[in-house]
Order: C-alpha cells, then sequence, then structure tokens
C-alpha cells in the first residue's frame, strides 16, 4: 500500500497503526513525535487505533529544545 510519509512516496504493509509505523521508523520516543495524517494532528491515545489507507499523507513533527548563542 502506498502513503506519503514527510512528503515523500512510501511503500508499507496493509493494516498499519500509526504505532506500527513509528516503530517501523525508528523513532524512539514515540511519545516525543506529533502526528499529522493528512492535515489533522492526531492525539497521541489515537496511535494504536488508527489504521492508514491507501493515499494517506503522514507527516512526523519531532520539536527540539534549542539554548542561546
Amino acid at each position: 500500500m502506498k502513503i506519503t510519509l514527510n512528503g515523500k512516496p512510501t511503500e508499507i504493509e496493509n493494516n498499519l497503526n500509526i504505532l506500527s509505523l513509528l516503530t517501523l521508523q525508528n523513532v524512539k520516543s514515540p511519545e516525543m513525535v506529533t502526528v499529522e495524517l493528512n492535515e489533522e494532528i492526531l492525539n497521541k491515545s489515537d496511535f494504536e487505533t488508527i489504521t492508514l489507507k491507501e493515499n494517506d499523507r503522514v507527516e512526523l513533527l519531532f520539536f527540539m529544545g534549542g539554548g542561546a548563542w
């Protein structure tokens, strides 16, 4: 099945949920990533219940703290 992941066409297996996708993408701390699915921000509590579909657009957003120069 094809999705767009961070702007790139990506082939994934069928019936994959968001949490499984994060695992496949080697995301070490899923609780620290924001996931956007088809331009909607998902609640972390939904990562296990939302199953990806053909042509879904997924963006993984990682926020990092910075410091002063």
